[in-house]
Parts: C-alpha cells; structure tokens; sequence
C-alpha cells in the first residue's frame, strides 16, 4: 500500500495534471466513473476521518480537501453522500487561511481549491468571508461565481439544489428559483 505522501501525491498529481480545468464542474458521468473507481476507497477514509494526519503540512492538507469536498461530489453526485465531507473540509480550508498555506500556494488552481469548501458553505458569514479570498486569490471567473453562491445563501440560508439530495423540503420560493437558468451550480 503507497504510503501517505505517495497517496496525497496521486490525488492531486490525478485533479491538477491529470485531468482538465473543464471536468472539474461538468456534470459527466464518465468522469464521475473514473474519480470513484480511483479514489472512493480513499474517500471514504478521508470522510471517516481516518487521513486526519495529512493535515500537518500543505500538499496532504490540500489533497485530503480534494478528497473531501470535490470528490464526494463525483462519486455520490446528487445524494446526502456528496455534501458528507463538507465540515471537514471546511475547518481545512479555513486552517490553510490561517496558517498561510493559501497565500503561500503559487499556482492559482490550487488556491481556488483550498477555497472552494468555503464557496460550498451554507454559512452565510462564511461566504461574506470567503468573498475577498476569491477576489484576491483566484480569477475573475471564479470570484463571481463565488459571489452567486454568496447570493444564493443570502436569500434562502441554504443552496435550494441540495434540498433534495438532502431530504429537505423546498419552499414555493426555492422551486420557483431552480427553475430559473443558472440556478444549479
């Protein structure tokens, strides 16, 4: 069995190198296929808590994110499964503000990463925070969107598109909301 490092390596050598900016968004069930055919083992130990130690420096911390908040997205797309690593992912996220690893990261990509859990939060102090760390560490594109996602929160205190997934009942307001264009990110 590869060793921490090695692992930590291999998810982010796979999201940064290995696949397109493009597939990281699309819904695409190909892709879906790969990333849980290659990383639902590992997954499911991160969500377990089990990688806790990859934490201790920035390329495991931001691996195990990886493996926390974009990956559960894949591999359970459009179930409560693919929201479970979401708290874990936000504290690390949150820690690599702290710590300096976000500002410390040189390749923008991976600073856009370290914020997406927060992006990803229901919390809407946390997206009225992240929205100067998008602003400033990643690109246009990203920032605004962002910044929907800040909007969304701001007016429903939740993302309508998960409520689903998630049991929740929608109110006349959210349904009236997804049916809009844009309105599921």
């Amino acid at each position: 069995m590869p060793g921490q490092s090695d692992q930590a390596s291999e998810v982010l050598a796979f999201w940064f190198t290995e696949t397109l900016p493009h597939q990281w968004f699309a819904k695409d069930r190909a892709f879906d296929d790969l990333v849980q055919q290659r990383f639902l083992r590992l997954t499911r130990r991160a969500i377990a808590g089990d990688l806790d130690a990859w934490d201790a420096e920035p390329t495991g911390a931001l691996a195990l994110v990886l493996l926390l908040d974009q990956f559960p997205r894949q591999i359970w797309r459009d179930s409560a499964m693919a929201f479970a690593g979401d708290p874990q992912a936000l504290a690390l996220s949150l820690r690599a503000v702290e710590l300096g690893w976000l500002a410390a990261e040189p390749v923008r990509p991976r600073r856009q990463f370290w914020l997406m859990p927060l992006m990803h939060s229901e919390d809407l102090a946390v997206q009225q925070a992240a929205q100067p760390l998008f602003e400033r560490f990643s690109d246009p594109r990203t920032a605004d969107f962002a910044r929907r996602h800040r909007d969304v929160i701001a007016r429903f205190q939740r993302f309508p598109h998960r409520n689903a997934a998630l049991g929740r009942v929608s109110s006349a307001a959210e349904l009236a909301f997804l049916q809009t264009p844009g309105s599921r990110f």
